[in-house]
């Protein structure tokens, strides 16, 4: 089950967390679907690329495993020497392991990949083999078995998963002291203890439609108080959940997972909990009408809570702090926009990182701003005064690494290439606003993991042609050395892998360059004449194009794995999607869904006139959830360029999306222009829907009201509904994934 605070991601990555675990081949297969298979197992060919710091106590230094788990290796990285050396000597371990074991250690290189550091000086480590812990001196490999620990013991140390309603499962969460985990049961918070297991309540008032949540705790630095939500559901509408497969039909009535436009939403309360006095200290501010609040972080001294209210309208965001003894607040800063603030609950915070960052001076932070319409980093002191603005230019900043306010630098990851509009690099800036420079040179995603000196920093980067590399640099962007590098030899010689394509086209406005990645059959034949699938999201959430090597395996595993059937795929972010200017995405707000199509219909036709093995003549387009609802407006606004879709768990109407159109009551006109249901009548080419009947988040309704539009417009169609599946799973993966390359192979005839 996905926690509350993964939901939003889960709704991007819908068609990913539908991947099956499993695509075996069969002997009756084709060599096209067994190829077809293999890129569904895409990560299984690509082997290293990939580096797990576990960073020592001087801070630079660190261990990662290669090769796990049949030759482990275990490398120690010391950045100030600039080495890169074994860690364990295998033989002599594996020989002085054998005797306690009583046979020959597993595997061939080391029999374990993780350990921890015992004692002090970093001079002997526990590590597990066959469930047995061990102790190993490293100055003389004497090895020691450390006795097992008892059930209840291992439970102690152990965060639970525990049910909370209407979630799904959360894990407990750990005091920074390492003295209590904070749960939920039966709708109330409770604290166990890490030392004798003993569990003590914390609320007692929660129920079924007033609850605590423990999913978005945070603790106190000292351990002392909590910061939480309750969430109050009364009056809030209530999503049914028929159970079909039951000896007679059940019907339960579940919390709905996202809301239609003008329902009743919940109203979450925010509290400070002191663990001792059991006092819960309300704060006032976040429950006033229109507003909402969300837990930004403490104060370092823990005097204060700082929270993000912003209102229902989302027009309107402010840092507010909060007395930790009384709950009073006061307003640090307010952001206001036209249309809407990129901050509070949006989705967006996910996908492009935290707009609050404290100085470790505790009485400074970093701000992320739209205001001059590029994300910018601003600096501010805790009054809210602004001190000075950092950055500045036409590209986003993405997120803030790491900042290193000794030697006064801000480190961030931001789209600054002109030329490549969605490469990630790392940059730095003073903390007096000079000395702006790029740290990272080669195209694509550079991922970052700073070491906690702050001196230096892991590369890992990529495109979507370019297997990943690892690299160990200074922190001023020096090359020390490369860790790792990924290889793909069997990714060529066993699925004949090509290289995506990136390309650059014109939105539906003849002017704004829109960016995209088109895929290719393994066998691809340039005098062949190709049916061409879209895989579609939309969503103004989120960019989900593949940009690094990694990604085009994970978003939409039907973007690589169909061309092997005999297709030429594409995707592409349209207007009115994130990580470009606010002008770009603002493109949506008051006109959903009018933009989106055109320029995905002029994205295909510019990828034909350059690419005369793309057949205009045998289009479809697939995509699930909101993906789904743009499938199915795809085939109804342009029924001369889409022939076939598949339409997964989507929304028929704006007003069941998380869309920024604007309120239902002031913009009654751009609902019902952005309503499917009035479309119907346009349907030419071949429809599937798809849809669990368990879902909660797209319930079944909306396909079902769908499916009524296209029977009153007497339009064929095709229905698959699959029993007891949710939104973000389906009872039958193999199923949903073999259906859907099976409805194109019949329709588009590859």
């Amino acid at each position: 089950m996905l926690s509350k605070t993964l939901i939003p991601l889960a709704l991007v990555l819908g068609l990913a967390a539908l991947l099956p675990t499993s695509f075996a081949q069969n002997s009756d297969q084709s060599e096209q679907e067994a190829m077809y298979d293999r890129y569904m197992e895409f990560a299984s060919y690509v082997k290293g690329g990939s580096v797990d710091p576990h960073w020592m106590a001087d801070g630079s230094s660190f261990w990662y495993a290669e090769e796990a788990p049949a030759n482990t290796v275990i490398y120690k990285v010391d950045p100030k020497a600039n080495t890169k050396t074994p860690l364990f000597d295998g033989a002599r371990l594996r020989d002085a392991l054998m005797p306690l074991l009583g046979h020959e250690p597993p595997y061939h290189g080391l029999p374990f990949d993780k350990f921890t550091f015992v004692g002090e000086g970093e001079k002997a480590v526990k590590f597990a083999v066959e469930d047995k812990e061990f102790i190993l001196q490293l100055h003389n490999f004497k090895i020691t078995a450390v006795p097992p620990l008892s059930e209840e013991e291992k439970s102690r140390l152990v965060p639970q998963v525990t049910p909370n309603f209407p979630w799904g499962y959360f894990v407990e969460v750990l005091s920074p002291d390492g003295r209590w985990f904070v749960g939920v049961k039966e709708h109330n918070l409770y604290l166990r203890s890490t030392y004798d297991g003993r569990r003590l309540p914390l609320t007692t008032d929660g129920n079924e439609d007033y609850w605590w949540d423990n999913a978005p705790a945070t603790w106190s630095p000292d351990s002392l108080k909590l910061a939480v939500h309750k969430y109050d559901y009364r009056g809030s509408p209530r999503v049914p959940i028929v159970h079909y497969l039951k000896p007679r039909e059940e019907v339960e009535w579940v919390l709905a997972d996202h809301f239609k436009a003008g329902d009743r939403r919940p109203r979450k309360e925010n509290f400070i909990l002191d663990l001792f006095s059991k006092q819960q200290i309300h704060i006032e501010a976040c429950a006033e009408p229109g507003y909402h609040c969300r837990i930004a972080d403490w104060q370092p001294d823990g005097f204060e809570l700082l929270l993000f209210r912003q209102t229902t309208d989302d027009k309107r965001l402010e840092l507010i702090a909060a007395d930790t003894k009384t709950g009073a607040t006061r307003i640090v800063l307010t952001e206001t926009q036209k249309t809407f603030v990129i901050g509070g609950e949006r989705p967006p915070l996910l996908v492009l990182g935290r707009i609050f960052t404290w100085l470790p001076d505790g009485k400074r932070f970093l701000w992320l701003s739209e205001r001059d319409g590029w994300r910018h980093l601003y600096l501010y002191d805790l009054e809210g005064n602004l001190i000075r603005r950092l950055t500045e230019g036409a590209w986003p900043v993405v997120r803030v690494v790491a900042v290193d306010e000794k030697s006064g630098w801000v480190y961030f990851a931001a789209h600054g290439d002109p030329q490549r509009r969605y490469d990630t690099h790392l940059y730095r800036v003073s903390l007096d606003g000079r000395g702006l420079a790029r740290l990272t040179e080669a195209t694509g995603q550079h991922e970052i993991q700073f070491a906690p000196s702050k001196q230096f920093f892991i590369d890992t980067h990529s495109t979507v042609a370019r297997p990943l590399t690892v690299e160990l640099r200074r922190a001023d962007g020096t090359l020390l050395q490369v860790l790792s590098k990924a290889n793909i030899d069997p990714l060529i010689r066993e699925l004949k892998w090509r290289p995506p394509e990136e390309f650059v086209v014109k939105a539906a406005d003849g002017k704004t360059d829109l960016y995209g990645v088109l895929f290719k059959p393994y066998d691809f034949d340039p005098r062949r004449k190709y049916p061409v699938i879209e895989v579609i999201y939309a969503g103004a959430h989120v960019s989900v194009v593949p940009k690094s090597f990694t990604d085009y395996h994970h978003y939409f595993g039907l973007t690589p794995a169909l061309p092997q059937l005999g297709f030429i795929t594409f995707i592409v972010d349209a207007r009115g999607t994130p990580e470009r200017s606010k002008a770009f995405r603002d493109e949506v707000y008051g006109s959903w869904a009018r933009h989106e199509i055109p320029d995905h219909v002029a994205t295909l036709r510019q990828l034909a006139e350059k690419r005369p093995y793309m057949d205009l003549t045998r289009v479809g387009i697939v995509g699930h959830s909101m993906g789904g609802y743009f499938t199915t407006r795809a085939l109804l606004l342009a029924p001369d360029v889409y022939h076939v879709g598949v339409a997964s768990a989507g929304p028929a109407e704006a007003r069941d999306l998380p869309t920024f159109i604007g309120p239902p009551e002031t913009i009654k006109e751009g609902y019902e222009h952005a309503s499917n249901l009035r479309l119907a009548a346009n349907l030419r080419g071949r429809l599937l829907l798809i849809h669990g009947t368990s879902d909660d988040t797209a319930p079944l309704s909306e396909t079902m009201k769908m499916v009524d539009a296209l029977i009153r417009a007497n339009k064929r169609f095709d229905l698959l509904l699959l029993p007891g599946a949710g939104h973000y799973s389906a009872a039958m993966p193999r199923y949903w994934w073999d259906t859907i390359r099976r409805y194109f192979q019949e329709h588009l005839k590859p």
